[in-house]
């Protein structure tokens, strides 16, 4: 009975074919998932770029060096779990309700993105990161994921209408 319908409806969902909308996006959650790591078991807690952005003398590094690089690996540490819970929620979001076209889905992605990558890229860009050109690029994997949902919720609502 309700066991069986289920089973087939499961069967239906993983058979039907994924429309390129959803996969940018799952893409792109890969991508925050590597990134999110990336921050949480690897990056170290200063980059030339940023003493070049606080504009310290070596001395006056070394004087916060050991507390700073203690605060900022904890820092890195919550914000790369950040990212890969982002990724993560992206990858079940565009495998479900962006998948099948919810406006919701789109709004959720269009805010989330905006307020991750979106910022995160143009931040970069305002202190002149050595990284801003890669997080423009993955900023335009999400960018290109809404414009792939709105193209193709367009033509299927045009395929759907009826004749008048």
């Amino acid at each position: 009975g309700a066991q069986r319908k289920f089973e087939l409806n499961i069967i239906n969902v993983a058979q039907r074919k994924w429309p390129p909308s959803p996969i940018v996006p799952v893409a792109f959650g890969v991508v925050l998932v590597g990134m999110g790591l990336y921050f949480i078991m690897l990056r170290p807690s200063l980059l030339p770029e940023d003493i070049r952005f606080m504009s310290l003398s070596a001395a006056q590094l070394r004087a916060v060096s050991p507390a700073l690089d203690a605060w900022l690996t904890q820092v890195f540490r919550v914000m790369g779990g950040y990212v890969v819970a982002t990724g993560v929620l992206t990858i079940a979001l565009a495998a479900t309700s962006f998948r099948t076209y919810h406006w919701g889905a789109a709004v959720g992605a269009l805010i989330g993105g905006a307020a991750s990558i979106g910022l995160m890229a143009v931040v970069n860009f305002m202190i002149d990161s050595n990284f801003k050109l890669a997080l423009l690029a993955i900023a335009l994997i999400w960018a290109c994921s809404l414009g792939l949902f709105w193209f193709e919720k367009q033509h299927q609502s045009a395929r759907t209408r009826p004749e008048q």
